[in-house]
């Protein structure tokens, strides 16, 4: 990765381009291909009958390609879960085509800007974070970067953090077939805020770091 941000600099400076690169997934040139090739492979493991999911978060999305590459694999049986806090030029719930797509908006306290893209891959799981939407803008006209998580803990954590924004119904709007956003009812004793469950985790960690620090 330090190699790989290494060629970034040289890239930008007009000094130079790598052959090939480490880990990092670089835009405008390599990104949109790389996940248009990770969409289709899902893709393909659900054709085969086997296991296939996309889980990502997001600010927009917007890209036509990405979104028939999407279309594609839920038709063929890929579940694909999405947090898309604002723009989404992708519909959900049209028969045969993204039946096995749900989209949901959280906003919230706090402005949700993080992006996380999260692969099955038939078992050997991929997450990536960046900061790239998937928006012609971020894969076609602008220097981005996506980075893999391969720290098996860090990986557990983020796609904690997917599965609890996921499960929000507090702060979630629900994406529904003619583009509205259904805002859910929970009963209190079952209310998921994954905004509120987060700072309660922060605060948990920094007290038992001080706890820690303390009896040291």
């Amino acid at each position: 990765i330090g190699e790989d941000a290494t060629a970034v600099f040289n890239m930008l400076s007009g000094y130079s381009e790598p052959a090939v690169w480490n880990k990092l997934i670089v835009a405008p040139i390599w990104l949109r291909d790389r996940f248009i090739q990770m969409i289709n492979r899902e893709r393909d493991f659900a054709k085969e009958g086997k296991k296939a999911f996309i889980k990502a978060k997001m600010n927009s999305l917007c890209d036509a390609e990405i979104i028939s590459a999407l279309y594609e694999a839920s038709t063929a049986g890929v579940k694909i879960e999405l947090v898309v806090r604002g723009i989404c030029c992708l519909k959900v719930g049209i028969p045969d085509i993204s039946e096995n797509i749900s989209v949901r908006s959280i906003v919230g306290d706090f402005l949700e800007h993080s992006r996380i893209y999260y692969f099955h891959n038939n078992g050997f799981e991929e997450v990536y974070m960046g900061s790239a939407d998937w928006m012609p803008r971020n894969l076609d006209k602008r220097v981005e970067i996506l980075f893999p998580v391969e720290d098996a803990t860090l990986q557990k954590e983020v796609i904690d953090i997917l599965d609890v924004q996921l499960h929000d119904n507090v702060k979630a709007r629900i994406m529904q077939p003619d583009g509205s956003y259904l805002h859910l009812n929970p009963q209190k004793k079952d209310h998921i805020s994954s905004q509120e469950y987060f700072c309660s985790q922060a605060l948990a960690v920094t007290q038992s770091r001080k706890h820690a620090t303390h009896s040291a």
